[in-house]
Protein backbone atom coordinates (compact mmCIF):
# COMPACT_ATOMS: atom_id res chain seq x y z
CA UNK A 1 0.00 0.00 0.00
CA UNK A 2 1.91 3.45 -1.28
CA UNK A 3 -0.85 5.83 -0.41
CA UNK A 4 0.43 9.11 1.75
CA UNK A 5 -0.90 9.15 5.02
CA UNK A 6 -1.16 5.67 6.04
CA UNK A 7 0.24 4.12 8.69
CA UNK A 8 3.53 2.72 7.11
CA UNK A 9 3.90 6.09 5.53
CA UNK A 10 2.79 8.79 7.04
CA UNK A 11 2.33 12.34 5.61
CA UNK A 12 4.91 14.15 7.76
CA UNK A 13 7.41 13.23 10.69
CA UNK A 14 6.02 14.62 13.47
CA UNK A 15 2.09 15.13 15.29
CA UNK A 16 2.40 18.86 15.43
CA UNK A 17 3.90 19.17 11.93
CA UNK A 18 1.13 17.12 10.54
CA UNK A 19 -2.24 19.70 9.52
CA UNK A 20 -5.52 18.28 10.56
CA UNK A 21 -7.30 17.68 6.71
CA UNK A 22 -10.65 19.72 6.41
CA UNK A 23 -13.91 17.54 5.87
CA UNK A 24 -14.20 18.60 2.07
CA UNK A 25 -10.27 18.29 1.21
CA UNK A 26 -10.37 14.59 2.48
CA UNK A 27 -13.63 13.54 0.73
CA UNK A 28 -13.41 13.59 -2.85
CA UNK A 29 -16.02 13.76 -4.98
CA UNK A 30 -15.99 10.64 -7.85
CA UNK A 31 -18.71 9.56 -10.08
CA UNK A 32 -18.29 6.05 -9.71
CA UNK A 33 -20.91 3.89 -8.10
CA UNK A 34 -18.84 4.08 -5.14
CA UNK A 35 -19.08 7.75 -4.62
CA UNK A 36 -21.34 7.39 -1.51
CA UNK A 37 -18.72 5.52 0.14
CA UNK A 38 -15.76 6.77 -0.69
CA UNK A 39 -15.21 9.59 1.15
CA UNK A 40 -15.82 8.47 4.25
CA UNK A 41 -13.52 5.27 3.87
CA UNK A 42 -11.10 7.96 3.18
CA UNK A 43 -11.69 10.39 6.03
CA UNK A 44 -12.53 7.32 8.53
CA UNK A 45 -8.62 6.07 7.13
CA UNK A 46 -6.98 9.22 7.62
CA UNK A 47 -8.60 9.68 10.91
CA UNK A 48 -7.59 6.50 11.95
CA UNK A 49 -3.82 6.94 11.03
CA UNK A 50 -3.85 9.99 12.87
CA UNK A 51 -4.84 8.60 16.10
CA UNK A 52 -2.54 5.29 15.58
CA UNK A 53 0.54 7.73 15.22
CA UNK A 54 -0.41 10.03 18.10
CA UNK A 55 -1.07 6.62 20.38
CA UNK A 56 2.81 6.21 21.60
CA UNK A 57 2.94 10.00 22.33
CA UNK A 58 0.04 9.36 24.64
CA UNK A 59 1.57 6.41 25.96
CA UNK A 60 5.07 8.12 26.86
CA UNK A 61 2.55 11.04 28.72
CA UNK A 62 1.13 8.57 30.55
CA UNK A 63 4.04 6.88 31.59
CA UNK A 64 5.57 10.14 32.65
CA UNK A 65 2.89 10.96 34.80
CA UNK A 66 3.19 7.57 36.13
CA UNK A 67 6.91 8.09 37.12
CA UNK A 68 6.83 11.32 38.38
CA UNK A 69 3.97 10.46 40.74
CA UNK A 70 6.25 7.42 42.06
CA UNK A 71 8.65 10.03 42.14
CA UNK A 72 6.77 12.29 44.49
CA UNK A 73 5.37 9.05 47.18
CA UNK A 74 8.92 7.92 47.16
CA UNK A 75 10.08 11.69 48.13
CA UNK A 76 7.20 11.76 50.70
CA UNK A 77 8.13 8.09 52.08
CA UNK A 78 12.42 9.58 52.64
CA UNK A 79 11.16 12.59 54.42
CA UNK A 80 8.82 10.43 57.11
CA UNK A 81 11.96 8.47 57.39
CA UNK A 82 13.75 11.17 57.95
CA UNK A 83 11.57 13.10 60.39
CA UNK A 84 10.80 10.06 62.23
CA UNK A 85 14.73 9.64 62.40
CA UNK A 86 15.03 12.89 63.94
CA UNK A 87 12.24 12.45 66.12
CA UNK A 88 14.38 9.70 67.85
CA UNK A 89 17.41 11.79 67.78
CA UNK A 90 16.05 14.17 70.13
CA UNK A 91 14.15 11.85 71.99
CA UNK A 92 17.63 10.48 73.07
CA UNK A 93 18.92 13.53 73.67
CA UNK A 94 16.33 14.66 75.60
CA UNK A 95 16.97 11.58 77.93
CA UNK A 96 20.80 12.72 78.24
CA UNK A 97 19.84 16.07 79.34
CA UNK A 98 17.27 14.80 81.85
CA UNK A 99 20.00 12.09 83.25
CA UNK A 100 22.47 14.23 83.38
CA UNK A 101 20.05 17.19 85.09
CA UNK A 102 19.39 14.30 87.55
CA UNK A 103 22.87 13.79 88.06
CA UNK A 104 23.49 17.33 88.84
CA UNK A 105 20.90 17.49 91.09
CA UNK A 106 21.81 14.54 93.00
CA UNK A 107 25.49 15.76 93.84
Amino acid sequence: MNTVGTIDHPATHGPALRPFPKPESAMTLNTDNHASTQPDATASLQNRTRDMQLIPEAMARAHMRERMREAEAEQLGHRVITARRMQRRAERASLRARRALALAIMQ
